[in-house]
């Protein structure tokens, strides 16, 4: 694994500021450039490059639905692209990058295909359409009659942690989440970890409303989050919080620090995507592995056969691992 010092050495900065970086410090003054640097660094030194021969020059787009910034908030999607970008490196196909505000802009770029990461509407999905017939979603599937799609299987990931928790003897299990919405739309998109969580938990005789809290998908609305726990729920705070990320997963510990709650002894925490930095923070967070790098490889593989002439689309599923820390017993 590399150290926090392989990372200041690449990134060019100082050891400290890599720590205080990955452990989303909110007292460090630092350039959003300064921070995609040490993340980028991070991701590149987790990633296990494959050397394999190369085939002709071609030219795909990626169409992100977040934005730059957005992306540095929750680095899931930044290690999905990390993993297109790499197997495109490998196969020498060249890349070119577009977020969902300038969709019609790729219309002018002579690509032989599209990958489309994230969450997209009806209308943006049905643009991506128009552009070429060899599209690939990631994270999100609008039709599996006829679109190929590399997902991950959010309820039996939720269904895995619950069961992990309820083995180590938790009762109290809370729940911290997010939603999302479609940028070109106000309609908030269901969130299946948060749907299969209230519904298993239901069938299992251990739901608690009261113990369910929901925000976005980032640092500091876990942070913010945890702290309404703490002060809502007082000694009836649960023993163990399934975060439904690790961006919000690490603002639970950070809360948790500062409130003097030990973790693991008071609470766990678990979250679910394995993000670069999730090794690095302060105790090590134990995840639900997404193999990001790998959706991201599976999904130009899967737009190249698309271009070789594959008509019948596909969805695939990749699998998941728990990766045991020191966030939890």
């Amino acid at each position: 694994m590399a150290t926090i010092k392989d990372i200041a050495e690449k990134a060019n900065v100082s050891i400290g500021t890599v720590s205080r970086v990955l452990n989303y410090d909110s007292t460090l003054s630092v350039s959003d450039e300064t921070r995609k640097k040490i993340f980028e660094v991070a991701e590149e030194l987790s990633y296990k490059k494959r050397v394999i021969k190369k085939t002709a020059t071609s030219k795909i787009a990626i169409i992100h639905w977040y934005t730059e910034k957005e992306e540095l908030e929750d680095l899931y999607y930044m290690s999905i692209r990390f993993g297109i970008e790499n197997r495109c490196q490998q196969l020498d196909v060249q890349v070119v990058n577009y977020f969902y505000d300038n969709i019609d802009e790729v219309k002018l770029e002579k690509i032989q295909g599209v990958i489309a990461v994230g969450k997209f509407s009806k209308i943006q999905v049905e643009t991506m359409a128009e552009i070429t017939d060899n599209l690939v979603f990631v994270d999100y599937c609008p039709d599996e009659d006829q679109y190929d799609s590399i997902i991950i299987d959010f309820e039996k990931a939720t269904k895995k942690i619950i069961h992990y928790f309820i083995e180590k003897g938790h009762k109290s299990i809370g729940y911290i989440g997010g939603r999302e919405k479609c940028k070109d739309s106000k309609e908030e998109l269901e969130d299946t970890r948060e749907k299969t969580f209230r519904s298993y938990m239901r069938e299992l005789d251990l739901l608690d409303e009261t113990h369910i809290y929901i925000g976005t998908f980032s640092v500091n609305d876990g942070y913010r989050i945890m702290k309404k726990a703490i002060t809502e729920q007082k000694e009836n705070l649960p023993t163990a919080f399934f975060a439904a990320n690790d961006s919000i997963a690490i603002g639970c510990l950070r809360a948790l620090h500062e409130e003097n709650i030990p973790v693991p002894e008071r609470v766990n925490i678990i979250g679910i995507n394995d993000i670069s930095v999730s090794k690095y923070i302060f105790p090590s967070l134990t995840t639900l592995k997404v193999y990001t790098e790998l959706m991201g490889e599976t999904a130009v593989d899967t737009l190249a056969e698309r271009i070789d002439g594959r008509k019948i689309a596909k969805k695939i599923f990749i699998a998941t691992e728990l990766i045991k820390r020191n966030s939890s017993f």
